[in-house]
């Protein structure tokens, strides 16, 4: 195939990093025509050297200034700020977006690439948790493809190629369950960052990561399912699976399940978007059988991770309801990471937010922006409230 060109937003965090090892591991298929990152000024300049991209972006501005200084001279042109990222997913002739921008910033940058009808490969979980209403009608006009890059919806894409959509009776995504699947409810307002950033069996970064211990993760996924595969709610199931090797499964009408297997490692999530339709010879993930040991499974506790039930509830809700869940967490997880709210009050302080709030229910764009602002307002209300 010709080599593709590729922007990659998001280049120096864990998926943008994980994503040029897969780029290096395959060569000749695709040319990096952008990298952008959000500060880390150093990581980015290093990857400028090594790919040479015509484009460099970075939203920190003091920062993106330093960078351009520094390669003055060189064959790139430098963009700053927050306008960069639009306009990296607008350039001709890119083939390909990542997106893996953390938070709820990655949502106009979702909407801009697929308005350019570029495939989305999709690592911002935000961007269909609050916009999800946005892109059907826009993915239709301009064909667009959005490939997801989560070991959870890979798993439930690939799964899904064994069957039809009305014959699916469940979709379910499997959780680690975090570093605190088995610790007692009354240990939880103990909790330390630095424990909850301990996961047991990923590398991420820091606030995916608590997400994760407070399975505010499995939420997001949840309601991000319900836009991606045009389910219900009540079709989506979560079970805990702390081996993290079957990274999500379908269930189909006649009771044949349908599993995504593999070692974790995100590269082979990466790879199944970059390449689809096709498969390609990788190493990533590969399955040692012989060692592989047993597999086991849980149901969530909703009384020790109550954010887990408030997801689907947003879910079901639907409208701006999703797009308040996730600012209100963010909100929460940085201050539980700023030491300024016990682990307990982030569950607290979602569904605090969403009590005040009013939902929209067929929301525009406009619509969704002004309930995150306003989400982000309350929930710093509430913490003002605490004396935080």
């Amino acid at each position: 195939m010709e080599a593709r060109n590729i922007v990659i937003l998001g280049a120096t965090g864990s998926i943008g990093r994980s994503t040029l090892k897969v780029i290096d591991s395959h060569p000749g298929f695709f040319n990096v025509k952008a990298l952008a990152a959000y500060s880390n000024l150093e990581l980015l300049k290093e990857q400028y050297y090594r790919y040479r991209p015509e484009y460099l972006g970075l939203v920190d501005s003091q920062k993106g200034q330093l960078l351009a200084a520094s390669l003055k001279d060189e064959p790139v042109r430098v963009l700053v700020g927050d306008e960069a990222l639009l306009t990296l997913v607008s350039l001709d002739k890119v083939d390909m977006v990542l997106n893996a921008i953390v938070g709820a910033a990655g949502l106009k940058v979702s909407l801009a690439a697929v308005k350019k009808g570029r495939d989305l490969a999709l690592a911002n979980k935000e961007s269909l948790v609050s916009g999800g209403p946005l892109f059907a009608p826009i993915v239709e006009k301009t064909g667009a493809r959005i490939l997801p890059v989560d070991s959870e919806h890979s798993a439930v894409w690939q799964a899904l190629t064994a069957g039809h959509k009305n014959e699916i009776r469940n979709i379910i995504l499997t959780a680690s369950g975090g570093p605190f699947r088995n610790l007692p409810a009354d240990k939880f307002a103990d909790i330390t960052p630095e424990q909850a950033l301990a996961h047991p069996t990923w590398q991420m970064g820091s606030k995916i990561t608590i997400d994760s211990a407070t399975l505010v993760n499995k939420g997001l996924e949840v309601i991000e399912a319900v836009v991606l595969f045009q389910v219900p709610a009540d079709k989506i199931k979560v079970v805990i699976h702390p081996q993290s090797v079957i990274h999500s499964m379908v269930e189909y009408i006649d009771s044949s399940v349908i599993a995504q297997l593999s070692i974790p490692d995100m590269c082979l999530p990466i790879t199944y978007a970059l390449f689809w339709p096709h498969r390609v010879t990788s190493a990533f993930g590969q399955i040692d059988w012989d060692n592989l040991g047993p597999l086991t499974f849980e149901k969530p506790d909703n009384k020790r991770f109550p954010a887990l039930e408030l997801a689907y509830q947003a879910a079901q809700t639907g409208g701006t309801a999703p797009a308040i869940f996730n600012a209100a967490n963010e909100v929460a997880v940085e201050a539980f990471l700023n030491r300024t709210i016990k682990f307990t009050d982030i569950s607290d302080m979602i569904y605090n937010t969403l009590k005040k709030m009013n939902i929209v229910t067929n929301p525009g764009l406009e619509d969704i922006l002004e309930a995150d602002s306003q989400a982000r307002e309350v929930s710093l209300s509430i913490l003002e409230k605490k004396g935080c």
